[in-house]
C-alpha cells in the first residue's frame, strides 16, 4: 500500500503519472485529505521551493513538480469540500492588463495551492476592473499581480492604485515578475515582492501575517 512518504516523493520529483496512482488508493484506504494535504503535499511543495532557492533544481524541475502537485490537488479538492476542510486564506491571482506571460504566475498559484491557500486564477491580461470584480466577488486575503514587461509595469502600478481607491485598504496586495523589484513595489503601495515562485509562499504568509 502507498504511503504518505510516496505521495511527497512523487510530487517532489514531479512523477505525475505516479501521483495519478496513488491518490485514488491513499484516498480509497482511509488517509483523511487534511492530512494528505498537511503531511504530504504542503511539506512536497515546501521541499520543492527551499531546493530552488538554493539553485539545486532550476525552473523546469518546478514546472514538472507543480504539474504533479495539481494532478493531486484535482483528486483532493472534491474530497476536501465534501468534509467541509475550508482553507485559511484565498488569495485571487492574475498577470495585468496587456501582458501574456504565464509560467511565473501558474508556478506562484500552484505553491500558494500547495501550501494551503484557495487561489482564484484570473489568467493573463486582466484588466484593473477584472481585478476588482474578483475581490468583490471572493473577499479574498490576498491579490498576486504579475508582469513580466516593462511596458506593462505601468498597468501593475494602475491596479495597485485601483484596488486601494476602491477602499481595500486592508487587502494585502503582492507583485511580482522579471521587471518587478522590492523597492518598486514599496513605490506603488504593494505589501510585498516576489522575485520568484519559491519566495512568493513566504511573501505572502508574511504579508498576512502583518
Amino acid at each position: 500500500m502507498n504511503t504518505l512518504e510516496d505521495l511527497k516523493t512523487a510530487v517532489i520529483n514531479g512523477k505525475r503519472k505516479e501521483v495519478k496512482a496513488i491518490m485514488p488508493d491513499l484516498l480509497d484506504s482511509g488517509f483523511e485529505p487534511s492530512a494528505v494535504l498537511e503531511q504530504a503535499l504542503i511539506p512536497a511543495m515546501s521541499v520543492v521551493g527551499e531546493r530552488f532557492k538554493r539553485n539545486e533544481i532550476f525552473v523546469p524541475e518546478m514546472l514538472v513538480a507543480a504539474r504533479a502537485m495539481k494532478e493531486a490537488m484535482a483528486q483532493l479538492e472534491p474530497r476536501l469540500v465534501a468534509a467541509g476542510i475550508k482553507p485559511q486564506y484565498t488569495a485571487v491571482i492574475g498577470t495585468v492588463e496587456g501582458d501574456l506571460h504565464d509560467i511565473g504566475k501558474n508556478l506562484v498559484a500552484t505553491m500558494w495551492k500547495g501550501t494551503g491557500f484557495e487561489v482564484i486564477d484570473l489568467g493573463v491580461n486582466v484588466s484593473a476592473d477584472a481585478f476588482l470584480a474578483a475581490i468583490d466577488q471572493h473577499k479574498p486575503h490576498l491579490v498576486g499581480l504579475s508582469a513580466l514587461l516593462t511596458t506593462t509595469m505601468p498597468a501593475m502600478k494602475d491596479t495597485v492604485a485601483a484596488i486601494r481607491n476602491a477602499g481595500h485598504t486592508d487587502l494585502k496586495i503582492l507583485v511580482g515578475g522579471a521587471p518587478i523589484t522590492d523597492s518598486y513595489a514599496a513605490e506603488i503601495g504593494a505589501d510585498g515582492y516576489s522575485r520568484d515562485a519559491a519566495s512568493a509562499v513566504d511573501a505572502a504568509r508574511k504579508a498576512l501575517a502583518a
